[in-house]
């Protein structure tokens, strides 16, 4: 599974609200099935944690391995990114990680990194109250199984505790019926299309769904 627009520039807040990325949220884990997802996980233990500094080369290798596999999912090129550094990739980790967005989560088996989204915060005075979740993304090997829906949930307990947070935004390529499906069980709703919103190396052009939470509700 991948979906969202993984790209904002200038929005990510160096500041991010206190609650966020405070002790205490960093961790937590969960079996898939104690949270309602399907039984297709065989109750592997998932563990999810806000990434740090010694997670950004497994976050690199995923997006990498997504950006190849899905390109019309992502607003950014996979030869591109493929070209970065690992560490480019710490603006989206939490300010006490060094890092610029809110959060970025990820979800872990064993050792490895299976699933991951980032929640970006935006800056500007009047729009404060508004974050935009980027770059989802499950492995391959994992969809179905109920992470993305982990991760969601996981992300949007700890948006909830923030009170100056009240809107979080997404985009998702159009068509992708299983993303939809899942952002609107979570309570996103559309508020927009964005037509030829990105064009492939082949030309071809995809439009682009957003959607909207209110965080308050």
């Amino acid at each position: 599974m991948s979906n969202s627009n993984d790209s904002r520039p200038g929005s990510a807040d160096p500041s991010a609200p206190s609650h966020v990325g405070g002790p205490g949220t960093a961790s937590t884990s969960s079996t898939a099935s104690a949270a309602g997802a399907p039984s297709a996980t065989d109750n592997a233990l998932v563990q999810l944690r806000l990434l740090g500094e010694g997670d950004l080369v497994a976050y690199k290798a995923l997006r990498d391995a997504m950006l190849a596999a899905h390109e019309e999912a992502f607003t950014s090129d996979a030869a591109t990114e493929r070209a970065r550094e690992a560490a480019s990739y710490r603006a989206r980790l939490h300010p006490q990680a060094g890092g610029k967005s809110l959060f970025t989560l990820g979800a872990w088996i064993g050792d490895q990194l299976v699933g991951a989204l980032t929640v970006e915060h935006e800056n500007r005075v009047k729009v404060r109250h508004v974050a935009h979740l980027i770059g989802m993304m499950v492995d391959d090997a994992h969809a179905g199984r109920g992470i993305g829906g982990l991760l969601l949930r996981q992300a949007l307990t700890l948006l909830k505790r923030e009170p100056l947070l009240e809107t979080l935004t997404l985009s998702v390529t159009a068509g992708n019926a299983p993303a939809m499906a899942l952002y609107r069980r979570v309570g996103f709703t559309r508020y927009g299309h964005l037509p030829r919103a990105i064009r492939l190396s082949d030309g071809r052009f995809y439009a682009k769904d957003l959607m909207s939470l209110d965080l308050r509700s």
